[in-house]
């Protein structure tokens, strides 16, 4: 597999990569109820890093819809294309990510990212900047909040709270299994909050986490293993 570069004409500091974030939040669409639950396909997105080495791997696998079963993957790896600054994360993943999105056949359908869209200090995560640049409906579903108030849902699975930022609700803290710690969905593009969570939820038939993030991260971090062994460093 070969090693992509960063892109020409990529923010190289955070002041050019808050103003293409802003021009870009400007194109955001969210008054689409979005894809039907159970139809088309679901294609998840997931990254491994090794910064020692400047590696960054991204996943795309697109599973069925209504199975779950994974009707194909692929990955891309790339070097280390931003520094790291909270809240501008995507411009360190990106390239990878649309590399990978590039190399399906299939047709994605809903785009599913291991982070967030809405739920931002800016409003703009790495779901709504894939959406706005794919033009296609995308979610965040983390495992982790940021830095909004929540409350804890109710222990049953569908049960949610409302993540707030100064009295906005920009997600959910989702509980996809009984008794177990919620996820945290943000709409990304072209779709609801509430269908994002029904999303999230039929995505998440046993473990916490969808099935599209369980099985980006397992390819992103083979796939990374592979772009090591192959610069000779095992």
């Amino acid at each position: 597999m070969g090693i992509i570069g960063v892109p020409a004409g990529w923010p190289a500091d955070e002041a050019a990569a808050l103003d293409v974030q802003r021009a870009l939040r400007g194109r955001l669409v969210l008054d689409e109820d979005g894809p039907a639950v159970g139809e088309g396909h679901v294609t998840g997105l997931d990254v491994a890093y090794d910064d020692e080495r400047d590696l960054v791997a991204a996943a795309a696998v697109v599973l069925d819809a209504g199975s779950l079963e994974v009707v194909e993957e692929a990955t891309a790896v790339g070097r280390v294309s931003f520094p790291y600054v909270p809240g501008l994360l995507a411009f360190r993943e990106i390239p990878a990510v649309l590399a990978a999105l590039d190399a399906l056949t299939a047709d994605p359908g809903l785009l599913v990212c291991d982070g967030y869209g809405l739920a931002h200090p800016r409003r703009f995560g790495l779901a709504s900047h894939l959406g706005v640049l794919t033009g296609r409906a995308a979610i965040g579903v983390a495992k982790n909040p940021f830095t909004f108030t929540y409350g804890q849902p109710g222990p049953a699975r569908g049960d949610f709270a409302p993540l707030l930022a100064e009295g906005e609700e920009v997600g959910r803290a989702l509980r996809t299994r009984r008794g177990v710690k919620p996820v945290f969905v943000s709409v990304g593009h072209r779709i609801s909050l509430d269908n994002a969570c029904a999303h999230a939820l039929a995505l998440s038939p046993r473990y916490r986490v969808p099935e599209t993030t369980r099985h980006a991260d397992a390819l992103c971090r083979r796939a990374l293993k592979e772009a090591r062994a192959g610069e000779g460093t095992g």
